[in-house]
């Protein structure tokens, strides 16, 4: 009997290839030519007639970049500071909502907006929130006695600390939306234990709940350190960077270079030791979770 050919289904491949050629021409193929371009002195406006291989001369120009560190600095504080004020309030939010609570959806929603809102608009209600002489945050702390309040945006002190504020303030709706999705999966039999020996609801929320949540937390602090290191809407909307480099981030500073001063190859060369920055730092925290999962 003769054997049918079987045919070969070609169906899958078709069905993807859209999103994989997408991958290949708007992020593998720039990505490669950004690492290719990072060894060069690269202009936009002048082409690849007129540029020349440097090696690592960019590099070696980075490294000595006084702005570079500062914008190094600055990101490095943005970090430390937003993610773990973040979590804390997500995770005391998300405990609240989860409960019983009066309009719990139409807390959610509120809580989920900015989030999901243009960068734009955030930027510009923050910048009138943060007025030094009209702004309603000045006028609230005036009104509480403070004789001389911040003056924000235009303050070297207080620029930076103004944008964490934001940042704080739109990451809390993602956070809290998926620490209330981690409760969802706890066990009411561990509380009601916790209950019986005699728990409070604080030692209930400290050694049940915390750490039932630690790989949502993991999950949490790994996406947000990576989005902590891209930080550049609001920056580039409510302070350009300044005052000085008082809000300058790695981000916004590449921006500039590549596409201020028209230095591309140098731009290329800073995101490159940003993404392998962010890749060590995510890798570190990978083996800190397995090894605190190993020895849990």
């Amino acid at each position: 009997m003769e054997r049918r050919k079987k045919k070969y289904n070609w169906e899958p491949y078709v069905f993807i290839a859209p999103n994989f050629i997408g991958f290949i021409v708007f992020i593998l193929l720039p990505v490669l030519f950004s690492l290719g371009i990072s060894f060069t002195d690269f202009d936009i406006f002048k082409g690849f007639s007129h540029t020349s291989f440097v090696g690592l001369e960019n590099f070696k120009t980075m490294f000595a970049d006084e702005w570079f560190w500062v914008a190094l600095k600055n990101n490095i504080l943005y970090t430390a500071v937003t993610i773990p004020v973040t979590l804390v309030i997500s995770i005391v939010l998300a405990v609240v909502l989860n409960n019983k609570t009066y309009c719990t959806n139409a807390i959610r929603v509120m809580i989920f907006i900015p989030y999901i809102a243009s960068i734009v608009a955030i930027s510009v209600v923050w910048m009138m929130l943060f007025n030094p002489s009209q702004g309603l945050i000045n006028q609230f702390l005036i009104a509480l006695g403070v004789s001389n309040p911040p003056g924000w945006l235009g303050d070297m002190q207080w620029a930076l600390p103004a944008i964490m504020m934001v940042g704080i303030w739109m990451g809390l709706g993602y956070n809290t939306v998926i620490y209330m999705a981690g409760l969802q999966g706890i066990s009411e039999s561990l509380y009601e234990a916790a209950q019986i020996d005699g728990a409070s609801k604080w030692q209930e929320f400290i050694y049940v709940t915390v750490p039932m949540l630690r790989n949502t937390t993991f999950f949490l602090v790994v996406t947000s350190v990576i989005a902590s290191f891209q930080v550049f809407g609001t920056v580039n909307i409510m302070t350009n960077g300044g005052p000085g480099n008082a809000t300058t981030v790695l981000a916004h500073y590449i921006y500039v270079s590549g596409f201020r001063y028209y230095k591309m190859g140098y731009a290329a060369s800073m995101a490159w030791v940003l993404l392998i920055a962010i890749f060590g730092v995510t890798l570190l925290q990978w083996k800190y979770q397995k090894k605190h999962e190993s020895n849990f």
